[in-house]
């Protein structure tokens, strides 16, 4: 029986960091948005907080989901140009 209590608390902690993980990663997608929005418009942006919440996302211990890579400025820039060449 104690290994089966064990188990249903694994399994509640993994879900509790899955749920945490899927909150922080909208987050991130929602700055990345932003970021992207202030570039086209031409305005000064930073990754600050897109990177601060892909660190967070990356000291969860979920083995089932890769690392998130820190975005750059520079990475930003690319990715409007490349929706301006479309």
């Amino acid at each position: 029986m104690s290994v089966h209590k064990d188990l249903i608390k694994h399994a509640k902690n993994q879900n509790q960091s899955y749920q945490e993980f899927q909150a922080l990663d909208e987050l991130r997608e929602k700055y990345i948005e932003e970021a992207v929005e202030l570039c086209r418009q031409g305005q000064p942006f930073t990754t600050d907080k897109i990177n601060e919440v892909t660190n967070k996302m990356n000291r969860i211990n979920l083995r089932i989901i890769s690392l998130r890579k820190n975005v750059t400025t520079e990475m930003v820039q690319e990715y409007v140009n490349s929706l301006a060449n479309k």
